[in-house]
């Protein structure tokens, strides 16, 4: 053979190497991009179900942020019908003592101040009930000077008063 042909025949192979090397790349990328595509698509199934997840964890927010403000309508309810409960015992408590003042100053054994109030002078109109407030007081078990004190009411209710250890039920 001739330098022609040895030339012929490296080029020829160099083509021919060249075209494998084309043909592996290519079949090789249309693999990459078939595997991408199911990978895709695997991410796009997954991207459903946490979306899906999402919105009903949306749900639930809203359920409990709907099921919070029924409960503070219920509470703001609750309180106000304790609130007109503590003034009709109030105006309960007010009227049987007005009586107790009357059938007092109606009753000639009993003495009383100008004010309808029990006069105490012993014997057994000392050993009578108290009517006046801070009569009830002295009964009181005695207030811890450590104790709070609270104005503002809660949310159920209990004021700083109902919570002294005294007050607890064990």
């Amino acid at each position: 053979m001739n330098t022609t042909g040895w030339i012929v025949l490296i080029v020829v192979i160099v083509v021919v190497v060249v075209a494998i090397i084309i043909i592996a790349s290519t079949v090789g990328r249309r693999r990459k991009q078939e595997a991408d595509r199911r990978r895709a698509g695997e991410l796009r199934e997954a991207a459903a179900r946490d979306e899906l997840a999402a919105r009903e964890r949306e749900a639930n927010s809203a359920r409990a942020a709907a099921d919070a403000k029924q409960a503070e309508v219920d509470a703001e309810r609750l309180r106000r019908e304790a609130d007109e409960r503590e003034r009709a015992a109030a105006e309960a408590r007010a009227e049987q003592e007005k009586k107790l003042q009357h059938a007092d100053s109606v009753d000639p054994d009993v003495q009383t101040d100008r004010h309808g109030n029990r006069v105490e002078t012993g014997g057994a109109a000392a050993e009578a009930a108290p009517t006046d407030r801070a009569a009830r007081e002295e009964d009181l078990p005695p207030r811890r000077a450590d104790a709070p004190t609270h104005t503002a009411p809660r949310i159920d209710g209990i004021t700083g008063e109902e919570r002294r250890p005294e007050d607890r039920q064990v």
